[in-house]
């Protein structure tokens, strides 16, 4: 799924959209003994509207973030096809609408035996239907439906206690200590979707999804209960990246290289960010990068082989490659440069010492919070 078809969805999923429907909704609460401890499943329209908006937030929270970063997009391996695999499971639970009692209950046994999970956890999975509508050659949107576009959207949402203290006591109006405590049911911090929503169609062979934390997603939901291989995180990528500058810039990478090659990736970014498809970074546009950098071409000959090696041939997200803020550091010495700084920073040698100059002409200069001068 790309941003515009991804958009298209999270745009329409709401109450007010007279073209998407949420079905059936299932909730399940799991304890840290992996039991689940409590379940419904109901028709949406009859859970009272305070709950419903809550559950429709966490839902729709799935589709959020940066696509490469909290939303990844996977397709079913080979063996996910065969029997008693991923995806027949996951089509089989889909056709039921969430309204077989036996598949509802297999499917949420499957995420509590194989989702990895460190505290207690509630489950919101939902059946909708997009009625999806058909498009002019002007990209507009016409009143007749085209086809509708089922899915099933999960949201794993972390359970915590809290304890507070004390606490304002209305009835006697004093300060007093709560007595009890509430177990808080907070944002989804993993999720998926399926089928794909591609070239405006569902898709059964692949599922999307989605990460709270993008440095360090579950990875059991995507390798043990959705059968599919795990791709590098948005950190993974930037380590691999650094691996391969390092391996083939060698002893030309220096501070106005680093960040030459940062601002044009950047500029990349930026230059495709209203495009539909995610930007990314192969051999040949890295290679083109790197000889516009000012790399030398002896350099450049061994980044073929270095960047199969490093990345598997596969290209890389160029958005997960930038550096919002050049750090340059030393032993108890740590400079942050803000992206417009980047030319006041050279390094240089004086006097035959490495010294780091930081070009200081405007007049507003601060030492721990306090106006100075430089002298």
């Amino acid at each position: 799924m790309n941003k515009k078809e991804i958009n298209e969805i999270k745009k329409n999923f709401n109450d007010d959209c007279g073209f998407f429907t949420v079905n059936h909704v299932v909730t399940a609460f799991v304890d840290a003994e992996k039991n689940i401890k409590c379940k419904t499943n109901q028709l949406y329209n009859t859970i009272p509207q305070d709950e419903a908006e809550l559950i429709m937030i966490n839902l729709k929270k799935v589709l959020s973030g940066s696509i490469g970063k909290n939303l990844l997009e996977y397709s079913f391996p080979k063996d996910a096809y065969l029997e008693g695999g991923a995806q027949p499971f996951m089509y089989e639970t889909l056709q039921s609408k969430l309204l077989d009692e036996e598949k509802v209950d297999n499917f949420l046994n499957a995420i509590v035996e194989k989702v990895e999970y460190v505290s207690t956890y509630t489950i919101f999975m939902a059946h909708c239907t997009y009625s999806v509508l058909k498009k002019n050659k002007m990209d507009e949107f016409e009143d007749e439906a085209d086809t509708d576009y089922n899915f099933i959207v999960t949201a794993l949402c972390p359970v915590n206690l809290r304890i507070d203290g004390l606490v304002y006591d209305e009835q006697d109006n004093s300060i007093a200590k709560k007595e009890s405590c509430d177990r808080i049911v907070e944002l989804p911090s993993d999720g998926f979707l399926f089928p794909l929503f591609n070239d405006r169609a569902p898709d059964i062979n692949g599922v999307l999804y989605y990460t709270k934390n993008a440095k360090k997603p579950n990875t059991s939901v995507v390798e043990e209960l959705l059968g599919c291989e795990f791709s590098m995180t948005c950190q993974n990528e930037k380590e691999t990246f650094k691996d391969i500058l390092t391996s083939v810039v060698g002893d030309e990478l220096d501070y106005d290289l680093i960040t030459t090659v940062n601002d044009k990736i950047s500029t990349f970014v930026d230059q495709n960010a209203h495009e539909t498809e995610i930007p990314t970074i192969d051999e040949h546009k890295l290679s083109s990068i790197l000889w516009e950098a000012g790399v030398s071409q002896d350099k450049l000959d061994n980044l073929p082989k270095v960047f199969d090696a490093a990345a598997g041939g596969k290209p890389l997200t160029a958005v997960n490659l930038v550096e919002k803020r050049t750090v340059v550091s030393a032993p108890s010495i740590t400079v942050n440069i803000g992206k417009d700084a980047v030319d006041k920073v050279k390094t240089q040698i004086v006097d035959g010492r490495k010294c780091l100059i930081i070009n200081l002409d405007d007049p507003e200069i601060e030492v721990n919070g306090l106006e100075t001068t430089i002298k």
